[in-house]
């Protein structure tokens, strides 16, 4: 297998140095090196949307959740995106044309202009910082992972996740976001490549589509049914999900970002419907690999502690049970979907961070690109801490950023001046959902999960904000 790795580790390498020296230009402006020059294709634009959206969490950590929560997964998942993708077709349009009015900075720099108050941008940025570290962090954790089991012994995990970011920074700081977006486009195709091909050998180990549904069942009834053997698929999860997914291109960033670079208004649409035919692509094989870990590794997986089980289950899956080709390519694939999304999310703090300095253009750039620095090494230090349950950490990161969503939405889509009252309010909900996910206070109340209750209260701020504010200009 290590032939196969240096093959496809040389031919990923190849394509990166010639889509970095590709994006490269002597004397670009700000513009070139932080938003791509705003050209981005239709077809450039499916592959980086999805490559963020899609990464090291769609190698591991959904085929993990199909084999743990079972089929309610699809719901989560495949219905949500396909609810984002509508979404995206509507928000794209109205974040398109206030970037034309206000120009963009990244979305804090363009909310605090909306607003008109700095501690609007202050908000996005922390809450973005807070909850896209940890994100990141399962990128880098992910790769580490596999390099691990492909390498035993010859570097500590660690080392794998300094050599990823030490890569990530040099690309970035070359090609800036045109080079990431080149990235994304490798990414993806490999992403598919790889799912697909594990996925078909994981479905013919059963035999077939009718054979896998049939022998789960006997395994474990509870995987085809909701709320699953864990129970956590409940209508509030469900509801609850769907709202942080729809919210995602409005709450996240880098994936924000890739909505306002499109080169016209036409290809974000045909972006948008392409990126749900995507997301159901690259779905549906990580359900025959989690139908296949619960099967045929039940009793191995059980003599693992706790901790470990979900790695276990990666390792198996993925390099151990597959020709030696297909378990190169897969962690090739991994590498490519680490470097990716670490390089999308990194950058776009860098690009919020950007947003908020108010000094000589010059300078700005050379904080920003500190700043980009600082983030990596912070979410270097936080993927040392991430053991096990990627997917939650994942949706984890998508609800805390959803709670900017009525925000944001208020300040794009008002021409009023509106009230900042639903900006203290929305500092006061991210500080009560941090405060429920360390313990401090429950998770429900009344039966009622708190981060749809947060969810709605914000909306209802978000509507009295409106309400509050002059009537003397148009709203849209």
């Amino acid at each position: 297998m290590k032939t196969w790795i240096l093959i496809f580790g040389l031919i990923y390498a190849g394509l990166l140095i010639f889509a970095s020296l590709k994006s490269y230009k002597k004397g670009r402006s700000v513009e070139d090196f932080m938003l791509a020059g705003s050209s981005i294709g239709m077809l450039l634009g499916v592959l980086t949307y999805a490559a963020a959206l899609f990464s090291t969490f769609t190698f591991l950590g959904m085929p993990d959740f199909f084999r743990r929560h079972g089929v309610g997964a699809w719901i989560f998942l495949a219905v949500s995106d396909g609810a984002m993708v509508f979404f995206i077709l509507w928000f794209g349009y109205h974040i398109r044309t206030r970037v034309r009015q206000l120009g963009f900075r990244g979305v804090a720099g363009l909310i605090s202009n909306c607003y008109g108050n700095k501690w609007a941008g202050y908000i996005i940025f922390l809450t973005a910082f807070i909850f896209l570290i940890p994100y990141v962090g399962i990128q880098i954790q992910g790769i580490s992972i596999f390099m691990g089991a492909a390498f035993p012994g010859f570097i500590p995990s660690w080392g794998w996740s300094v050599g990823i970011v030490i890569v990530m920074l040099v690309y970035s700081e070359i090609g800036g976001l045109k080079a990431i977006v080149y990235s994304d486009a490798i990414q993806g195709v490999l992403l598919l490549t790889v799912l697909w091909i594990i996925g078909y050998n994981c479905l013919s180990a059963f035999g077939g589509l009718e054979a896998m549904f049939d022998q789960v069942e006997m395994d474990n009834v509870a995987l085809l049914s909701t709320p699953g053997p864990e129970g956590l698929f409940s209508a509030q999860f469900f509801i609850a999900s769907m709202i942080a997914i729809v919210m995602i291109p409005v709450t996240q960033p880098q994936l924000t970002t890739r909505l306002v670079v499109m080169k016209s208004m036409k290809s974000m649409h045909l972006m948008a419907v392409a990126v749900g035919a995507f997301a159901i692509l690259v779905i549906t094989p990580t359900i025959f690999i989690g139908m296949y870990g619960a099967s045929f590794l039940k009793d191995s997986l059980g003599e693992y502690p706790v901790a470990q089980q979900a790695n276990a289950f990666f390792e198996e899956v993925f390099l151990y049970r597959q020709p030696n080709a297909i378990a190169a390519l897969a962690l090739v694939g991994l590498i490519a979907a680490g470097l990716s999304t670490t390089n999308a999310q990194i950058f776009a703090l860098g690009s919020e961070l950007r947003g908020l300095l108010k000094m000589e253009e010059k300078m700005v750039m050379r904080i920003t690109k500190i700043g980009i620095f600082i983030f990596a090494l912070i979410a270097l230090l936080f993927s040392e801490l991430i053991k096990d349950q990627i997917a939650m950490l994942a949706r984890v990161s998508f609800a805390g950023t959803a709670l900017m969503g009525p925000m944001i939405l208020l300040g794009i889509l008002s021409r009023r001046k509106v009230s900042t009252f639903i900006i203290y309010a929305s500092l006061l909900g991210l500080i009560v959902f941090l405060l429920s996910l360390t313990g401090i206070i429950p998770q429900n109340y009344f039966g009622i999960r708190l981060d749809l209750i947060l969810f709605a209260a914000l909306a209802t701020a978000a509507y009295i904000s409106y309400q509050m504010s002059p009537h003397s200009t148009q709203t849209n």
